[in-house]
């Protein structure tokens, strides 16, 4: 007998055992999950336990069984808003983006609806990269925090959302920034002043405004559109009159002997800070300012005050 045909037998025990071990290892996992009709008060309150203690897997897998096993129940509502809530504590922000979605589209009434909206808009948040790379996640991130604003203007939520979404708009602005200021290091300097331009048009509020201004005057100057720069210089001092930025571009005017005879900054930032002394005196020799109110950070319960309990029975069906 050849040494091929005494290795065939072996060979096929070897394939058997492997392909038995692989499916008891399927089945045992299947088992853990497997369809056992359960009662489903259980159910909910095995999945939060799972959720409680960070076993956001088995959560997920359990709360889907609620919606599963009892898709008209109204633990089924709760289950599909906590099952996101465990998505995205798992950093999987897809998912949970899918299942906020289903609550929104199913339950656009319910108490809990701020709530996701909320959640759905940190989903975007916190994946938002870098000023160098794509700003897909930080343009989704900006139109769900404004869902937030728009829809629940006076809930605990928008306040948070309204912080957040300066954070955004800063971002992007920033983007726009390094972009216009590649540009100009190209020798593209209308493409570079466009970007500023639409810093400056879209997003005034942010920090990035004092500098695209001052890099608009900079721009102007180096192809030599004087008035242009004249302009923005102008701009730059009425709005930020201390700032650094405002100083240098004086000192590229007064450079390029653009400057009137006799002409001076508008105000110092030496001078800026010693008005802000006397203010302050001022105003606390007089009426004392109103305090800010406190933001508070989110609460780490997915349902606010209203469901603190994740094991207490859930309201009727709405």
């Amino acid at each position: 007998m050849s040494n091929s045909s005494r290795l065939a037998p072996i060979l096929l025990a070897l394939v058997a055992a492997l392909a038995l071990g692989a499916c008891g290892s399927s089945s045992k996992k299947k088992e853990k999950f497997a369809y056992v009709e359960r009662p489903v008060e259980q159910l909910y309150q095995d999945a939060a336990r799972a959720m409680e203690r960070k076993r956001f897997d088995d959560a997920i897998e359990l709360f889907g069984e609620v919606e599963r096993q009892h898709p008209y129940s109204p633990w089924a509502r709760r289950a599909t808003l906590m099952k996101a809530f465990s998505q995205y504590r798992q950093n999987d922000y897809e998912e949970a983006i899918t299942s906020l979605d289903s609550f929104i589209q199913l339950h656009p009434g319910n108490k809990d609806a701020p709530y996701a909206y909320y959640l759905k808009a940190m989903c975007f948040y916190e994946q938002i990269r870098d000023v160098g790379r794509d700003q897909d996640f930080t343009n989704n991130a900006v139109q769900a925090l404004n869902d937030v604003v728009r829809r629940y203007p006076q809930s605990e939520y928008a306040r948070d959302a309204r912080l957040k979404l300066d954070l955004t708009l800063d971002h992007l602005a920033g983007k726009e920034l390094t972009i216009g200021r590649y540009y100009q290091r190209q020798g593209k300097h209308i493409a570079a002043i466009n970007r500023y331009k639409y810093v400056i048009n879209n997003y005034q509020t942010t920090g990035h405004s004092e500098e695209a201004l001052y890099r608009l005057v900079e721009a102007n100057l180096q192809i030599g559109l004087i008035e242009e720069a004249r302009s923005a210089a102008a701009v730059l001092g009425y709005n930020y009159p201390g700032s650094e930025w405002y100083a240098d571009a004086y000192n590229a005017l007064r450079k390029h002997g653009l400057l009137e005879p006799g002409s001076k900054p508008q105000r110092s930032a030496k001078e800026i800070r010693e008005l802000e002394k006397r203010e302050k005196k001022n105003a606390e020799k007089g009426v004392k300012e109103a305090p800010r109110p406190v933001v508070e950070p989110p609460s780490d319960n997915p349902f606010g005050d209203s469901l603190d309990n994740p094991l207490s029975k859930p309201d009727s069906p709405q």
